[in-house]
């Protein structure tokens, strides 16, 4: 498994050290101390309903991770909720794009080694998308 980002037009900028498929996306990027980066950088990040909890709530309440809402089993989502899941899947659409440019690599699915090689591997197919996409 590894984490990504890209950005707001889809871009691929940074994807994190492979780990192993049994990881979480949350572990991934608390093994990376990624919220503490952003946060130190000055930015924020949309995610998916998948890293509810990431945001440490550090320092900076404003940056971190933002996240739409989850639904329970015995609780569903209001209406301002599901509005709230409307906008944010609408501005993570652009980078679901950048996602799928680094999926078109048919090798990333079929990786079965030890994660240090994928991580070498997955970032160098990061470079390669870039320049792909660039041109």
């Amino acid at each position: 498994m590894v984490i990504a980002l890209t950005d707001g037009r889809g871009r691929p900028l940074w994807i994190s050290a492979a780990c192993p498929g049994r990881s979480s996306e949350i572990t991934v990027c608390r093994h990376d101390q990624l919220t503490a980066k952003l946060r130190a950088a000055g930015l924020g990040t949309i995610a998916d309903p998948g890293s509810v909890g990431l945001n440490d709530g550090g320092l900076d309440a404003d940056l971190g991770v933002i996240t739409g809402y989850k639904t329970a089993r015995n609780r569903p989502l209001t209406r301002g909720q599901k509005l709230s899941n409307t906008a944010l899947a609408a501005v993570r659409a652009p980078v679901e794009h950048g996602f799928a440019h680094v999926k078109t690599w048919r090798v990333v699915g079929k990786v079965r080694t030890d994660p240090k090689w994928a991580t070498v591997l997955v970032r160098a197919l990061l470079v390669l998308t870039n320049r792909e996409v660039s041109r």
